[in-house]
């Protein structure tokens, strides 16, 4: 078997999910490598339901010594890996696995410090004292409520169409920080500061049913989908009184600098990776 902690040959690591093929992952990996001088190959796996686990082992087998993990696999991530960090609990999804050298499984969930250190250095948003609407209570949603919290928002509150996962995801967090859940339909009257896309209703063109009236003065509306133009979501924010307007693009970049960090002891810059994958004008 190839040992992945052999210094004298590339380390390898990968992307899986499904699908797969839009994935930026190995060009943000290799531009951190590049910027770091470490010798890496970093690659996108497709991986068919059920294969999951098999395809980790596999990997592991060849050489590999850690993997990025996306839709729909995080969860079954979770559940592989022998030892957890507390972010990956919290959230009950992993995105980072590190082969560890006495063959153990480490598992973090770097989404939500991505998105966090994205509004923070790259946007200059302080969330002390904000209040945040998070739209959806699906996995992207879990991954993120813990590093929010941990930044001192005045409240939080989930909106999703189903207003019992919401409310349920809500208790979940309700230690941290003030959380509370809700449906779409009883939004209205509310102004928030922040206003989060968490659903996957942009990647058919859609926005949440929502009403138009809850942006507070220079709100900033943040969808954690990315895209080569604006999204429907962005697009409906700024139309109906959003400050800003934004994708995850930083936070795919500053989440996988985590990631690298995880890996390699070291954090890469993250802005002239940002600027690679989105050319100014």
């Amino acid at each position: 078997m190839p040992d992945p902690f052999d210094f004298d040959r590339p380390k390898r690591y990968a992307v899986m999910g499904n699908p797969i093929g839009h994935s930026k992952s190995p060009a943000i990996h290799t531009a951190f490598a590049k910027q770091c001088s470490i010798d890496l190959e970093y690659t996108a796996i497709q991986v068919d339901p059920g294969g999951f686990a098999q395809a980790v082992g596999n990997f592991r087998a060849s050489g590999g010594a850690g993997l990025n993990v996306t839709v729909p696999f995080k969860v079954e991530a979770y559940e592989l890996a022998q030892r957890l960090s507390e972010r990956a609990q919290q959230a009950g999804a992993v995105n980072t696995l590190k082969f560890e050298a006495d063959d153990g499984l480490f598992g973090d969930n770097t989404d939500g410090a991505g998105l966090v250190r994205d509004l923070a250095d790259n946007l200059g948003i302080d969330l002390t004292g904000k209040d945040i609407l998070v739209l959806g209570a699906g996995g992207a949603v879990r991954g993120i409520l813990g590093p929010l919290c941990a930044a001192g928002p005045k409240s939080i509150m989930i909106a999703n169409r189903t207003s019992v996962r919401a409310r349920e995801l809500a208790e979940t967090f309700s230690g941290a920080c003030p959380v509370t859940g809700c449906g779409f339909n009883t939004l209205a009257g509310h102004r928030f500061d922040l206003i989060i896309n968490g659903t996957a209703a942009s990647l058919a063109g859609e926005v949440p049913a929502i009403p138009a009236a809850i942006f507070a003065a220079d709100a900033l509306a943040y969808d954690l989908m990315y895209a080569d133009s604006p999204t429907a979501f962005m697009d409906w924010a700024l139309a109906f009184g959003a400050g800003r307007a934004v994708d995850g693009l930083g936070m795919l970049v500053e989440q996988a600098a985590e990631s690298f960090q995880i890996w390699h002891g070291v954090r890469p810059e993250t802005a002239p990776v940002i600027r690679m994958l989105r050319p100014p004008g």
